[in-house]
């Protein structure tokens, strides 16, 4: 590639680049960058809703579950007792 090749290729990258970053900066730009952030923000707000409530069953889960386990332990110490008293 010749010299003056590569020194078109170079301006005209040039004027792309202050044109794309005129573009980037334009009001319409600002407008899209805007309502794109807002609907980032209020995704981010539901899902951690969503971690909220899965974290609340999770609990709830884990205290059933604690509950199921005392009360099998308290019968399997009732049976073993009661094994112990007919011996």
């Amino acid at each position: 590639m010749s010299l003056t090749g590569m020194i078109a290729i170079f301006a005209g990258g040039t004027l792309f680049g202050s044109a794309g970053f005129r573009l980037l900066g334009s009001k319409d730009a600002r407008k899209v960058y805007t309502h794109v952030t807002a609907a980032a923000l209020r995704c981010k707000d539901q899902v951690m809703r969503d971690v909220e409530t899965i974290q609340e069953n999770c609990a709830d889960i884990l205290a059933d579950a604690k509950a199921i386990n005392e009360a099998r332990a308290a019968e399997e110490e009732a049976a073993f007792i009661e094994d112990g008293a007919q011996a």
